[in-house]
């Protein structure tokens, strides 16, 4: 990586962007990434820069040479992986190998022969096809990883899929790496001795981290920390990330790949956790960086001139990245909304298309028009995931629904059913009762809109449905007549009301029990009709109260006693609605 001089005032344009983007986007419900992206398209060479001419004042807010930010920008690629491999284990890396090594291996090979074959019909040779295709079969990690993040997804099945996928991926950057310096010294030899001399030469260089990070530098962790000195650990952890990537590259191998290997590294130390909070605000500035980088290298010019082409070409690669991922997802047996989800979220270029066509053009392999052509492509199509990851949740959620009402059918509920008692929402609360229910053998149905945790517990035999209890019909279905009671906790305070007011008006006599999330939330739900609530918050503190006393000298029992007393008070302002 080429080290550019990042200048003072192109360093306030970046935090001044950096500055107004997120509260900005958030204000807005845009994506931060998207955010980005958009503002590297504007203050980029190919952006405002090129009116400077005639408006000198714009010098002072545009970057007019993206390589000054380009050093930088991969920086945050680097510390995005380093927190990757950070967040893992080798052993919890082996317990993921079906679906890193399986389906995403399966996913880069696949690909990388579909795009390589389209890529030999408009007559390029062979070992630029090949190249093209193993360079656009990766996704953008960065955007990808931020995007689930921003919408709480990491841990959903769609989060933990797409994760493993895009961690096979970076590690598939390494042997495309070798193939693409294979092809460049062919000429010196044949490929697959070049080759099998980049994989030599990177295994010794992976053996020779985790020995020297198992020997010096866990050692040198715990004797900085135990001299708690919070600036000589930071410092030592940017020596550790850096110093590996930029190993890794001497190496003649990825940066972010050695700072994935370092995070790994450090994985399983008892550091791990600070080490991630001290990390967390250079990787978040950095890669905001990156992402306006990405939109400057964006030429307005090129898109102008031919908007057909770069259009269909964009939308062809989500298309086809998208169609071969989801076969191999529905293979895998998974289910068919996040496999629609997950394809469409994939679908676009990497960040490492850009490493793999910069390094073709300079060994010659690839003609310079075709590689910006490409990198624009690229582009575009990273621009474009924030609102098609949307566009996928939101079809998604569609595809999901549809396949729990078809699948499990509330039809097979028992027609005789009596004495059971129905839990609306089935989140943390519902799951807790429902097992203090089994535990007694008493029988009980819930019911939530959640298509993927009932899919969870029904392929368990539980007896969970989907639908909307706040309809009549449903409860009906659901045997209210008969039911020893009604219990609500549903997170959504209105949508707990609704549940609360239609049971109760059509059914007068049904007992109905509710969660609410404090005690305005519980006097609204009493003024509908629910004979018992429970304020969430108000529980919690008055546990924790007690638990304080104790703790601090105050007897079992005063403790006890005073906050039985505090619990009845607030009962007592409770029960007052009902009047």
């Amino acid at each position: 990586m080429e080290m550019h001089a990042l200048d003072l005032r192109e360093l306030i344009v970046f935090l001044v962007a950096a500055g107004i983007i997120v509260p900005v986007a958030h204000r807005l419900k845009v994506s931060p990434v998207l955010g980005f992206l958009i503002v590297g398209l504007f203050i980029g060479p190919y952006g405002l820069a090129q009116f400077t001419d005639v408006l000198p004042w714009l010098s002072y807010a545009v970057i007019a040479d993206v390589k000054n930010v380009q050093a930088l920008a991969e920086l945050g690629i680097v510390f995005l992986l380093f927190m990757i491999g950070l967040e893992l284990s080798v052993s919890r890396l082996w317990s993921m190998k079906r679906l890193v090594f399986g389906l995403g291996g399966a996913q880069v090979i696949l690909t990388s022969i579909v795009i390589a074959a389209i890529a030999m019909l408009f007559d390029n040779t062979l070992p630029v096809s090949v190249i093209l295709g193993a360079g656009f079969a990766l996704s953008s990690t960065a955007i990808v990883m931020e995007v689930l993040s921003d919408n709480r997804r990491l841990g959903t099945r769609v989060g933990r899929t797409g994760f493993s996928i895009l961690l096979c991926q970076d590690i598939a950057v390494l042997p495309i790496l070798f193939l693409v310096t294979a092809f460049t010294v062919q000429k010196d030899g044949s490929v697959a001795e070049g080759l099998a001399l980049a994989i030599g030469q990177a295994l010794i260089a992976v053996a020779a981290i985790f020995v020297i990070g198992r020997i010096v530098i866990r050692p040198l962790f715990r004797f900085v920390g135990n001299a708690a000195r919070r600036e000589m650990f930071l410092a030592l952890v940017l020596l550790v990330i850096i110093g590996t990537a930029m190993a890794m590259q001497k190496a003649g191998l990825s940066m972010a790949l050695g700072a994935f290997l370092a995070g790994l590294m450090l994985a399983e130390t008892e550091f791990s956790h600070e080490i991630k909070v001290d990390i967390e605000p250079f990787k978040g500035l950095l890669l905001g960086l990156f992402f306006i980088s990405i939109g400057m290298s964006v030429d307005l010019a090129r898109v102008v001139a031919a908007p057909l082409l770069l259009c269909s070409a964009v939308v062809g690669l989500f298309l086809l990245k998208g169609a071969v991922l989801y076969g191999l997802l529905r293979l895998f047996r998974e289910p068919r909304a996040a496999s629609f989800e997950i394809s469409l979220l994939l679908g676009q270029g990497g960040e490492f298309a850009f490493v793999v066509l910069a390094l073709a053009v300079a060994g010659g392999l690839l003609p310079t028009d075709t590689a910006q052509f490409m990198i624009v492509v690229a582009a575009l199509t990273m621009m474009a995931t924030p609102p098609v990851a949307q566009l996928a949740r939101r079809l998604g959620r569609i595809i999901e629904a549809k396949d729990v009402q078809e699948s499990e059918s509330i039809h097979d509920v028992p027609e005789d059913i009596s004495g059971h008692v129905i839990i609306v929402g089935y989140g943390r609360v519902g799951q807790f009762l429902g097992s203090v229910l089994e535990a007694q053998r008493q029988f009980h149905i819930g019911v939530d809109i959640d298509a993927s945790l009932i899919a969870r517990f029904r392929k368990d035999g539980g007896s969970i449905y989907f639908g909307d209890a706040s309809k009549p019909d449903m409860l009906r279905k659901l045997g209210i007549e008969n039911a020893a009671g009604l219990v609500v906790t549903m997170d959504a305070p209105q949508a707990a009301q609704h549940v609360v007011s239609t049971a109760r008006r059509h059914w007068p006599d049904l007992m109905i029990y509710a969660r609410a999330r404090d005690v305005d939330h519980a006097t609204q739900l009493i003024k509908l009709g629910a004979d018992h609530v429970v304020p969430e918050t108000t529980e919690a503190s008055l546990k924790l109260s007690e638990m304080v006393l104790t703790e601090t000298g105050v007897s079992d029992n005063a403790a006890r006693h005073l906050i039985d007393g505090l619990r009845q008070a607030e009962q007592a302002t409770v029960d007052e609605s009902r009047s």
